[in-house]
C-alpha cells in the first residue's frame, strides 16, 4: 500500500492529550514506511490505578497483531507499545521473507545437461 495506514487514537476516561496523539501518528507514519501493507492503527490509552495502559491494534494485508503496556504516563506506554508492535511486525516480516529463502535452499534447481 502507498497510502499511510488510518490512525485511530482513544482517550478512555483521561484528558485528550494533542502532544500524546502526535506522537502517535509520527510513530505510526515510521511503521507504514517500514511495513508498507498496514492499513489500520488503533491505540487506546486508558487509566487504571497504577498509571496509563495502552492498547494497540495493528491490522494490514496479511497482518493482525495486538500489545499492551502500562507506565506512570501517557508518552512512555505509547512508546513501549508501539515499539511492541513494531517487534511483532518485523517478527512476522522476517519470517515470511526466510521461510521462502530457506525453501529455495531446500530444493535447489535441477542441473541441466548439456546436449
Amino acid at each position: 500500500m502507498t497510502e499511510s495506514p488510518s490512525v485511530v487514537t482513544t482517550f478512555k476516561d483521561i484528558p485528550h492529550d494533542d502532544a500524546v496523539r502526535d506522537a502517535i501518528e509520527k510513530r505510526c507514519e515510521h511503521l507504514a514506511q517500514e511495513f508498507r501493507e498496514l492499513s489500520r492503527v488503533e491505540v487506546t490509552l486508558t487509566e487504571d490505578g497504577a498509571g496509563i495502559t495502552v492498547h494497540a491494534h495493528v491490522t494490514g494485508k496479511f497482518r493482525d497483531v495486538g500489545a499492551q503496556a502500562a507506565a506512570s504516563e501517557a508518552l512512555p506506554a505509547v512508546e513501549q507499545v508501539l515499539g511492541k508492535v513494531e517487534r511483532q511486525l518485523r517478527t512476522l516480516h522476517d519470517k515470511q521473507i526466510f521461510t521462502q529463502r530457506r525453501e529455495a535452499q531446500r530444493h535447489p534447481p535441477k542441473k541441466r545437461s548439456a546436449s
